[in-house]
């Protein structure tokens, strides 16, 4: 039979010159007609191969039966198979250039997967689906500029709620878009942050050693039910994230590693392509088509699946070559330097494109070094991320809370520090799963003190994150205070709910995010130091801080009083910016909140006594472990 070219002329030229923005498209299985005849086209990239074949269902795993032709001049193999429907599972066979049979291959392409433990790919050719989504996508660009709130609630799907009483299984995708949106949106979060849900062999890695970079998992359903989750988060007003790991991946036999019996994916050199602390292999970012599967991958989630924006776990690893090795463990670039620089070339064309091609999105670095500009538009030399975590911030103040209050007043630096640098950057401040695993305990567990003391520290924690300058984000857990350690591997214990602190805390987490959308001084001049000002920093005797938020043009204001000690103060004298009547919009004291509302009986008006650079100031009743947010 005279063979007929599934890969174009095109889609060859563009793939081999790295250009191509529609790889999904064309590699792995699409549905398609040869001589009247309805089947399903095979595409896979393995230059190096000697012999590539689709094997499946169709053809009992049979190698000999379904060869695939070489297009020698992008090095992809394609094949047209006859009479295939949905769900026929496949992979590819290979044998390398000397003619050695490869373990069978998973499509890097595969729209769909199996069910881990098994690792076959599934033609999915259905991708129809009708979204509903319009308003949002034409509006959703405005929602994550840096003027306003972005308060996001990180979560990983298979713990976040299990049927118990089904053998523990996972929900859907659908049953998420039932219980999951309308359960942060009445929370109060802007945006749902999703740990990785690309296809990945290995519970435990919790999604982010990913294998499938174009296939939603399995686990909770099909990519048709992801659609139908994210379409039912917009028309709630919710944003949805999704960690997307470019940085590494697993090294499963059936996956990417030595895919053509060449190191096609990864560098081969262990000392660049092996990460030791997480067992996984490193992208070569700097190989044209490497570079080109991986963009081709972020555009996928966002134009396929209508994602809001895109998360880059691990940018550290990515950018430094010595990232977690020893002297003699890694290699300098070309200039002796330890910054990889094919990887922030990538990561900059990564960001280009992405706010080129997909309007509305953004993109969010984790990274924990004070590597320069990674929020700094490319033309300006910077990444051209959007947001940065801020690891500095979540050390820093993680370190105090951790301190007996009665020692607090002498570590203030702790957290005044991050007031330093915080408009070097745009940031997200995170609260993150990274928190509450390995032992450090849940966020609860790790607050000082006993009974109520630990609540109160923890609403102490969270008003502040709240008041203090960048976005906020939360794992799934910390909103009722759970107290024990985060398990990837079972529910999250929602009958705590049900107790009066961890709802109180439930209660103020969703309070804090109203006033957080509400009060433009907490949103509007995040970005610059002029909408930040100290009132003092440097109470060590009482250990305490007091500082302003202002809004655009310093039309409104709001003074946010920290009490980190555990003495309840008395004729506390603060200055404030006006003079007049000061309203507590957010006492952590109260007893709504579990508090022993102990404070100001709502408000409190100054007096013409100067204080803290200002002509009058407010006598307060501070509570202890507790934060009020004053409101003229």
């Amino acid at each position: 039979m005279t063979h007929t070219p599934i890969f174009g002329a095109l889609d060859a030229y563009l793939f081999a010159e790295g250009t191509h923005k529609a790889l999904p498209e064309v590699l792995g299985a699409h549905p398609f007609t040869q001589n009247g005849i309805d089947g399903v086209a095979f595409a896979v990239w393995a230059p190096n191969a000697s012999r590539v074949s689709v094997v499946g269902d169709f053809n009992a795993w049979d190698g000999r039966r379904n060869r695939m032709f070489l297009r020698r001049e992008c090095g992809v193999w394609e094949h047209f198979v006859p009479g295939i429907a949905d769900g026929a599972r496949y992979k590819f066979e290979l044998e390398d250039a000397h003619g050695q049979l490869l373990p069978l291959k998973a499509d890097p392409f595969a729209r769909a997967s199996e069910l881990r433990p098994h690792t076959a790919s599934i033609v999915s050719t259905d991708r129809a689906f009708a979204w509903n989504d319009a308003h949002w996508m034409a509006a959703r660009g405005r929602a994550v500029e840096r003027d306003r709130p972005l308060s996001i609630y990180e979560v990983h799907l298979g713990s976040w709620r299990r049927r118990p009483e089904e053998g523990n299984r996972f929900l859907t995708y659908r049953e998420f878009a039932h219980e999951l949106i309308p359960y942060v949106t009445a929370l109060g979060f802007t945006h749902i942050e999703l740990l990785p849900i690309t296809e990945h062999p290995f519970d435990g890695s919790w999604g982010y050693q990913t294998m499938g970079l174009f296939a939603p998992t399995s686990r909770f359903g099909s990519a048709a039910d992801f659609k139908y989750f994210i379409d039912a988060a917009h028309g709630a007003g919710l944003g949805v994230i999704l960690d997307w790991v470019p940085g590494h991946f697993p090294t499963d036999a059936h996956g990417l590693a030595m895919f053509d019996g060449t190191h096609l994916f990864e560098h081969a050199d262990p000392r660049i392509g092996y990460h030791r602390e997480w067992g996984t292999l490193v992208y070569n970012l700097g190989r044209t088509e490497v570079a080109e599967i991986m963009l081709n991958s972020a555009l996928f989630w966002l134009r396929d699946f209508h994602i809001d924006g895109l998360r880059v776990d691990a940018v550290s690893s990515i950018i430094y070559l010595d990232y977690s090795r020893e002297g003699g463990e890694w290699l300098p670039n070309i200039f002796g330097g330890n910054e990889n620089l094919e990887a922030t070339a990538f990561l900059r064309r990564f960001n280009e494109t992405v706010y080129a091609e997909i309007p509305g999105v953004f993109t969010v670095a984790e990274e924990s070094t004070a590597f320069p500009g990674v929020t700094t538009p490319t033309f300006a030399g910077g990444l051209g991320f959007g947001y940065k975590w801020n690891m500095g911030w979540m050390h820093d103040t993680l370190e105090f809370f951790a301190r007996d209050p009665l020692y607090r007043g002498f570590h203030l630096d702790e957290i005044s520090f991050g007031l330093v640098y915080a408009w070097t950057e745009n940031y997200v401040l995170p609260l993150s799963h990274d928190e509450v695993v390995h032992g450090k305990g849940s966020l609860l567990g790790r607050m000082p003190g006993w009974g109520d003391d630990r609540f109160a520290n923890l609403r102490l924690l969270f008003a502040l994150m709240f008041a203090h300058p960048g976005k906020k984000l939360l794992f799934a857990g910390g909103e009722f205070a759970q107290d024990r350690e985060w398990n990837f591997d079972s529910s999250l214990d929602w009958h705590l709910t049900h107790e009066p602190q961890h709802a109180g805390m439930q209660r103020l987490i969703a309070e804090s995010n109203r006033l957080y959308r509400t009060i433009p001084a907490l949103y509007e001049r995040d970005a610059t130091s002029d909408g930040f000002s100290w009132l003092q920093y440097d109470d060590r005797a009482n250990g305490t801080v007091a500082f302003v938020r202002w809004s655009a043009e310093r039309a409104g204001h709001l003074v946010a009083v920290c009490n980190f000690s555990g003495a309840r103060l008395e004729r506390y004298r603060l200055g404030v910016p006006q003079a007049g009547m000061y309203r507590e919009s957010l006492n952590t004291d109260s007893a709504i909140y579990g508090g022993a509302n102990v404070g100001n009986l709502g408000a409190v008006t100054t007096e013409d006594i100067a204080a803290h650079g200002h002509p009058q100031s407010l006598l307060l009743t501070l509570p202890p472990r507790s934060a009020l947010w004053l409101q003229p």
